[in-house]
Parts: structure tokens; sequence; C-alpha cells
């Protein structure tokens, strides 16, 4: 299954969620209309060979769907005693490659059991990284020498995408010359080893034998994919730039706002998988390539750019400066000068606010705070105010730092934590305030702790009631 954000497109609505929450990929109506396959998932293949660890390999996959990726399991005969396919389809929604021979898909001139037998070869160049956890030192000797008897140790030859290995097994055969002779070849030919942990194994013994967490070996994938993809799936519209409200043809109130912080936050954005929709004022900066752009000029203009897209939205990080006041009357020719002048404003549209008052459950609503004295108690203040779930806190006075600077500085306050981000250029700020955005929607663990009189079968069974794929979320920041 994949997850679909629209599916109120006319002919999509037998085969589309409401709010656009399932579909199924063979939907041919939705496979046009979606606004999903603008950036698809990055493919790592899990590799699960025959070790007591093999239970950690469910977790593995969970751990790299939190970074949006896409993952299809390959298990070997041995993993099957320890854990069943049924485990990981579940988790993954796609069939579980266990043998080089499909038996059940027919005698000879089947069509679908003569296409798997190259089926090693499409999935080699399907992935993207090919990761094994565990690893047994029966895989690790095979990748060494070239064994090509299953499907993973053919798919290992056949792949030219970065290969990771977990391994895990007891100290005495870790510390063999033969497994530890293995490791080393591996690694001059490129195998990235994910180095196993110290402590108590399962034979009873304590030593260096236990496969790395889960999160440990995610992140070793998403390095040895070289970018972060975190955000894939993310529909992400963010405001930068200030408004100008007009007071005569030529005179505007405004002010000193780059869009630098902004725009940072859409390359960001980009970079890490998500669609960015970019709702700017008037600014000097060119957009991020791939973003789409809307220009405004006014407050009211952003606030019908915000309230026209944000349904379409998963995240929503209104960086812009928003103009407080406008004034009342507009003069249609240029103001001469007279002597004194006053001005009558009337305060904008509060876009925030209405924003929160639109949110829907699950919605998660982050806010901008420029200050110039007592930064803490005012973003607190706005925060309780809102009705947010965070505020950035910036202190736009310090020397060299927030408007019109390179560098910034920050605060993000949660109504029970407040999160120091030193200074730092912006573009680098912009990944900061995404990953404490990312953390406030983090998943719970899938791991779950074996009694003494669990057995394998039990384990699964909680593993399985726990593999339901999270509905889609909306972040809303300004």
């Amino acid at each position: 299954m994949e997850h679909c954000f629209l599916g109120l497109q006319a002919g999509c609505a037998d085969h589309c969620d409401p709010i656009g929450e399932l579909l199924t990929v063979h939907c041919s109506l939705c496979t046009v209309h979606c606004s999903l396959f603008y950036n698809l998932a990055m493919r790592v293949t899990v590799g699960v060979s025959g070790g007591i660890a093999a239970y950690k390999a469910a977790e593995l996959v969970r751990a790299l769907q939190r970074q949006a990726l896409e993952v299809h399991v390959v298990m070997t005969a041995a993993a099957c005693r320890f854990v069943q396919p049924l485990t990981f389809s579940s988790l993954t929604g796609n069939r579980v490659i266990t043998s080089l021979w499909d038996d059940a898909a027919g005698g000879a001139g089947d069509t679908a059991a003569e296409q798997n037998g190259i089926e090693h070869i499409g999935e080699a160049q399907w992935a993207e990284a090919l990761v094994v956890a565990p690893a047994t030192a029966n895989v690790l000797a095979k990748f060494a020498h070239g064994i090509a008897d299953d499907f993973l140790t053919t798919m290992y030859l056949a792949t030219t995408a970065p290969v990771l290995v977990a391994p895990a097994m007891n100290v005495n055969m870790w510390n063999h010359p033969a497994t530890q002779a293995n490791v080393e070849m591996l690694r001059q030919r490129g195998v990235r080893v994910v180095e196993p942990g110290t402590g108590d194994l399962a034979c009873g013994m304590v030593g260096t034998g236990r496969m790395a967490e889960p999160d440990a070996i995610a992140d070793a994938v998403l390095r040895a994919l070289g970018r972060r993809h975190d955000m894939a799936g993310e529909v992400v519209l963010v405001t930068a730039g200030g408004t100008r409200e007009a007071l005569d043809p030529v005179r505007f109130l405004g002010n000193r706002s780059s869009g630098k912080m902004g725009y940072a936050l859409a390359e960001a954005a980009q970079s890490r998988g998500a669609k960015v929709i970019l709702v700017s004022g008037p600014t000097a900066l060119h957009p991020p390539a791939h973003c789409e752009l809307m220009k405004v000029i006014t407050a009211d203009e952003m606030r019908e750019a915000v309230l026209k897209r944000m349904a379409e939205a998963t995240m929503v990080v209104k960086a812009a400066a928003v103009a407080d006041y406008r004034p009342v009357a507009v003069s249609a020719q240029k103001l001469k000068r007279t002597g004194p002048m006053t001005l009558e404003l009337a305060p904008t549209e509060d876009i925030l606010a209405e924003v929160v008052r639109r949110r829907r459950p699950g919605q998660l609503i982050v806010g901008f705070a420029a200050e110039t004295n007592d930064s803490m108690a005012n973003g607190r203040a706005k925060l309780a105010a809102k009705g947010a779930d965070a505020i950035v806190v910036n202190d736009v006075t310090a020397d060299g730092v927030g408007i019109e600077a390179e560098t910034n500085a920050a605060t993000f306050l949660t109504a029970t934590t407040s999160i120091e981000l030193a200074e730092m250029p912006k573009r680098q700020l912009a990944d900061r305030i995404l990953d404490e955005i990312l953390a406030l929607r983090r998943p719970r663990p899938l791991m779950v702790e074996m009694d003494e009189d669990d057995d394998l079968k039990s384990r699964q069974d909680r593993v399985l009631g726990d593999a339901v794929l999270p509905a889609r979320r909306q972040l809303i920041v300004e």
C-alpha cells in the first residue's frame, strides 16, 4: 500500500480515502492524479539470515520505514526457522523473498516461475542499498568467497548498490580467525560493517557478538545512501520573506526580513525528500530548485495562499515576517510632504491563530517568534496564547545573527522542554529545526522484551499486533 493525500479527484472516489489516507499502487486513476509520486522513497532491501537476532530485524524494518524508506525483505531458509515471513510481509506490505525458486507458482511453463529465475537480478537492480541483519558467520563466509547458493547470496553478487552487514553470533565464532579474515576481506571490497555490540549473548556467554541496535543500523544505511530522506512523502508549505502593506503607490510599511531563514527551510525540506510549496514575500533570493513558488506581497495575500494550500500540506513552515498592522486608508496618489502626519493602522489577520482554529486531529502546529526583549517569557506567552505545540524563538538583537544575517540562533520551545540551538549557518539551523519538529511525532519503538518463559511464536504474535501502519500526520509551523 502507498499513502495518498488526494483522493478527491474526479473518478478517484472509489479508490481513495476521502482524506487521502491509503490507496493501492494498482489504482491507475490515482497514479495519474495523486501527488505522492512526485518524490518516491529510496529503496532498501533487508537481508535476514538465520540467527536468534533475526527477530530484531523487524525493528530494523520499522526504523528504516520511519526514515521514509521503502523496504523489501529477503530471508534465508534458516531465518525462516526463527521468524515467519508473514512478520515482514505484514510490516512492509511487500512479498518476502525466501528462495530462488517459487515452488508455489506452479509447474514448468508457469510464467511467474520462469520470471522468478532472474528475480535476484531484478531485486539487485531495484535496491539502492542492501543491508544484512543479522549477518551470521555462514553468510559472511559466503559473501567473502563468492558462494551463491540461495537468493540472498546470489543477490549480493548481482548488486552494485552499497552493502552493509550487521554481524551477530557467538563471541568465539566472532573472534575466530576465519570470521575475522572474512570480515576484513569484505571491508576491503567496500562492504560496510556495522560492528556488533558487547554484552550478554543468547548462548549464555558474555562478549562481542550482539547485533547492533536497529536505530544504529538504520543510521548506517542512511549514511551509505549519502543523504537523509526522512521527509519523503511530506508536502511542506513554507512561507518566507516580509510582507508589505501599501501606504500609497510608492511607499509601504514593511520590515527588514531577507527571507533567508524561510528559504533555508524550504531547501532543507526539499533535500530531505519533501515536496515544497514556497509562499514568499518580496525578496532578492532565488528559490531553491524543484520548489513550487507562490509570490505574494501583503499579509492578506499570504493568508489567502496559506489557507488555500494548507489542506494538501503535511507541514506548513511559516517563517515569513508577516506585518501585524496595515494602513486603514491607502492613498491613490503619492502623499506629499505637508508637515506632520498621523497614520491610522488596523491589525492584520492572525494567520497562526486561524491555522490553529482550523487544525484537524493529529496536526502539529509550531510557531516562530522574533523577540527583542524577554525572549523566553514572550515565547512562552505566545506558545500558550496561540495554542501551538512548539515555538521557535529568535533573539533578533544579537550582533551578526537573525534578520538579514547569514547565521542564526534559536530556542525550540514546547510545553515541557526548551532546546537551545546555538549560532550556526541558517541552512544548518533549518535542518536542526526540522529535526526537532520530526522528533515531536516520532513513533514508539516496536521492540518487545522477551520474558524467560516467552517463546518465539508469542513474541512474533506481539510484533504482528503492533504492525499497523501509522496514519498520515500533518505538521504546521509558523
